[in-house]
Parts: structure tokens; C-alpha cells; sequence
């Protein structure tokens, strides 16, 4: 009896883990392998390390760490996992995962979301255009742009492809351009096909013959894309 209430004490000091997780992932669309990296996630929180890294992670699954941050990006896509800056005690920054989402789909019963045709869509043109896998904060910033913001996944998609053209592919420049386009009210690609033409046509008066000679109708040709 006294083994029993020896490890019963044990048990009593262990992490909890949502029984509706548990019942309920598979209703939620999420996999196995995305359910072992989510509870990974919630023990490294629980110990007190709210932003593990891949490495961390594959160091107690049976994935590589280039298949957890794969996973970590597909998360964030999926709303349920998103990246949160906290202060702490010497008042530095930091980022932490927060598993927000997931307990709020979880707990409060909401659907999965159907529209999730745009986030399929729009994070493969972004990673190809960048020739690269997106960080997990540059999803989060997708995300912010899409579901905080309220931006259109045309416009992103517009502001993307300028930045392709202007040769200034960065976050940065992109949420530039989108956060001009919201502040003069651009909401429509046609409007910032039109709100393009002023920018160039205001900028092609600055600029020396020789720099004036680069064809612009890319820019325009995207913009027609859909």
C-alpha cells in the first residue's frame, strides 16, 4: 500500500493533459504526429520553456528537427499554435508559443474553420517566392495579416508579388505596403493596380533616364493574376 500511494503522489505531481484533446483531435483535423508535438509543446511550457526549440523538440520524438518545425509552421497555418512576445522579469522580450487557440477550439466548441482554402493557397506562394520553408513567425505574421488585420489574401498576395518586383523581399516592405494600402483605403486589387500606377508614375520623375528604362508592366501583369 505504501508503493501504491508513493507513486499515486507521483501521479498527482504529473502534467495534465485534456481528456477532449485526447477525444477530440481527429474531429479537430489534427494528425498524430501534430498531436505529439503539441503536448511536447505543453510539457516544455509546464517546465518552464515556452518557446522549445525544433532541436528541443526532436530530442523527445522519434522526428527529426526539420520535420518539427515543419509541423510547428503547419500548426500555425491551422490556427491552432501562434507565437506571443512576453516580458519578463528584467522586463526583456521574449517569444513564447501560446497553445491559446487550440484551448479555445478545444473548450469552447468551435468548429474547425472551413475557409482555410486561402491559408493552403497563399503560404506555398510565399515559401516559393522566398525559396524557402517560412519561419513559424513569419506564418504567425501571415496569419496576423489575414485574420487580425483583415487583409484579403489578393492583397497579400499584390503586396508579395511588388515586393518580388521592387527586389525587396522582406516582411518588413511587405506589411509596408499593406498597412499604405489600408491607410489610403485600398481594398481591391484593381485599387492597388490604380494606387501602383500613381506610386510609379511619381516615382519615374525622380528617377534618371537609365533607371527609367525598367519595364514596368510585370507589375501589372500580376496584379491581373488571380
Amino acid at each position: 500500500m505504501a508503493k501504491f500511494q508513493s507513486f499515486q503522489q507521483m501521479m498527482d505531481k504529473q502534467l495534465t493533459v485534456p481528456s477532449q484533446l485526447l477525444t477530440n483531435y481527429v474531429s479537430l483535423g489534427i494528425q498524430e504526429q501534430e498531436l505529439v508535438v503539441l503536448l511536447q509543446l505543453h510539457r516544455f511550457r509546464w517546465e518552464g520553456n515556452a518557446f522549445p526549440t525544433p532541436e528541443q523538440l526532436a530530442g523527445n520524438v522519434t522526428m527529426s528537427s526539420q520535420e518539427c518545425s515543419q509541423i510547428l509552421r503547419r500548426l500555425i497555418q491551422k490556427h491552432f499554435l501562434t507565437i506571443e512576445q512576453e516580458k519578463n522579469e528584467r522586463q526583456i522580450i521574449n517569444e513564447t508559443y501560446s497553445l491559446e487557440p487550440l484551448w479555445e477550439k478545444l473548450f469552447e466548441e468551435k468548429t474547425v474553420r472551413q475557409d482555410t482554402n486561402y491559408d493552403e493557397n497563399i503560404f506555398p506562394l510565399f515559401e516559393k517566392e522566398f525559396g524557402r520553408p517560412l519561419s513559424p513567425f513569419e506564418i504567425e505574421t501571415v496569419s496576423i495579416w489575414l485574420d487580425e488585420d483583415e487583409q484579403s489574401p489578393a492583397l497579400i498576395k499584390a503586396a508579395l508579388r511588388e515586393a518580388v518586383l521592387m527586389g525587396k523581399l522582406n516582411f518588413k516592405y511587405i506589411d509596408r505596403i499593406l498597412r499604405e494600402w489600408s491607410k489610403k483605403g485600398v481594398r481591391t486589387v484593381e485599387q492597388a493596380r490604380e494606387h501602383g500606377k500613381q506610386f510609379r508614375q511619381g516615382s519615374q520623375m525622380k528617377k534618371t533616364s537609365s533607371e527609367g528604362k525598367r519595364d514596368v508592366s510585370l507589375y501589372y501583369n500580376w496584379l491581373e493574376e488571380e
